[in-house]
């Protein structure tokens, strides 16, 4: 493997791209410490120089997957909602909020996630502050998606991959294409994704993935740099049956105040915040961000439907208190 990395690094240089099948190569061989972590930091280096390509990105993607936990569950279908993270804008846990209120929908959610990257409570740090023990246990996982319409998946304890690259990551200081691959390696491999980014390069990239992967797939991105539906602005969408740009009163819902959105200065104060859109006790800027991204999530899901009638049953869910039921179902199987 030493040699093609040094074979792949000159060809780096010289501008080339690779192919799915070598990208997908290169990362099963780091898993399998055939790779000096000199390489692997001028790889990561180089790549972000250049640009990845979609192919080298699926190649990737292959590889995680290939030497990771699977996941596969039983189910005709379900969804991961996610963003990119990386945006800054240190927003409450909006896509998670909104896994609730489509499970609470009684749609089928398996959100895969992780620790705050760049945010005071990324996924796992709300779902841990509510007393749940992650596991990859296909069994117990299994049986939080039958009985509570979601199930969680730790990003750690299933992608073997990231503990080669991990320290190598957080010591360059600045993002690689392992930032792009979190939202396409979730090892349940659903068949519908809500994604969110950044911005519209990112919204190019991954619509080209999506299209590769052969997925329902609805990708998100606010004009003011949300890596979701922040209502704060105009927001575009980009599925693989439509592409257009909405104002928040096209969904008749309000603009949102940015300060509004913040997602609080400490882990407890982010699942409060949590935890009151779902008890339907929130801002009124909180709850409605949540049932807009719900809202075409479930349109992901059930594309026979317009968008007014997924925020009605969006809504419903928050205010039936079918969400908050679901959470603590969720909590109660999973602890």
């Amino acid at each position: 493997m030493a040699i093609v990395m040094k074979d792949a690094l000159a060809r780096m240089l010289s501008q080339q791209e690779f192919s799915r099948e070598e990208t997908k190569d290169i990362l099963v061989g780091i898993t399998k410490e055939e790779v000096p972590n000199e390489q692997i930091t001028a790889l990561l280096t180089g790549i972000q120089m250049r640009g990845i390509t979609v192919d080298e990105l699926l190649g990737f993607r292959d590889g995680i997957l290939e030497t990771g936990v699977p996941a596969i569950l039983e189910a005709e279908k379900y969804i991961d909602i996610v963003g990119t993270g990386g945006d800054q804008k240190n927003t409450f846990n909006i896509s998670t909020c909104a896994c609730f209120v489509v499970a609470g929908a009684g749609y089928k959610v398996v959100k895969h996630g992780n620790y705050a990257a760049t945010s005071v409570s990324g996924a796992s740090n709300v779902i841990e502050q509510h007393g749940v023990t992650f596991t990859n246990d296909l069994q117990k996982l299994q049986r939080s998606l039958d009985e509570t319409n979601i199930a969680y998946l730790h990003a750690p304890l299933f992608a073997r991959a990231m503990k080669f690259v991990g320290p190598i990551r957080k010591a360059l200081q600045f993002p690689t294409f392992f930032n792009l691959l979190g939202p396409i390696v979730n090892p349940a491999q659903p068949k519908c994704q809500l994604l969110g980014v950044a911005n519209l390069n990112q919204m190019r990239l991954y619509n080209a993935v999506y299209q590769k992967m052969g997925i329902d797939y609805c990708i998100e991105t606010s004009v003011d740099g949300y890596d979701e539906i922040s209502l704060t602005g105009d927001f575009k969408i980009t599925t693989n049956t439509y592409e257009r740009i909405f104002k928040p009163s096209d969904i008749s819902l309000s603009i949102a105040d940015a300060k509004d959105l913040e997602g609080g200065k400490t882990k407890e104060e982010a699942a409060k915040l949590f935890d009151s859109v779902l008890s339907n006790t929130s801002k009124i800027d909180h709850k409605e961000v949540v049932l807009a991204n719900a809202a075409f999530a479930i349109q992901t899901m059930d594309s026979q439907k317009n968008i007014h009638e997924c925020m009605a049953i969006a809504r419903e869910s928050i205010e039936s208190g079918k969400a908050l039921q679901t959470l603590k179902k969720f909590i109660e199987v999973n602890s």
